[in-house]
């Protein structure tokens, strides 16, 4: 048995291994397409919330099934209106 968190009307978050298993066998490909999948040992993504590593954003549908990986980061900046260009690698005091 697993839990399941709604984050928005089309959006599910699992940890039911019969979900992801029925997932798994699904015939229709449309289900497997839109889904996706991230795993953390116990407590890690905990850990690393405290730690700031984490920027969270509210879920935007068309950056987690539409954009290749490697885009998705600089389309979550600017759903913030952060444009990733005018970022530095080093920090400062004001």
């Amino acid at each position: 048995m697993g839990l399941d968190h709604k984050i928005s009307d089309s959006i599910q978050v699992t940890t039911s291994r019969d979900v992801l298993a029925a997932m798994a066998r699904q015939r229709s490909r449309e289900g497997v397409h839109r889904a996706r999948y991230a795993g953390w040992e116990a407590g890690q993504l905990e850990k690393e919330m405290l730690d700031n590593s984490w920027l969270s954003v509210p879920a935007d549908e068309s950056v987690i099934f539409d954009l290749p990986y490697e885009e998705r980061w600089l389309a979550t900046l600017r759903l913030l209106g952060v444009e990733p260009g005018q970022l530095t690698s080093f920090s400062g005091h004001a």
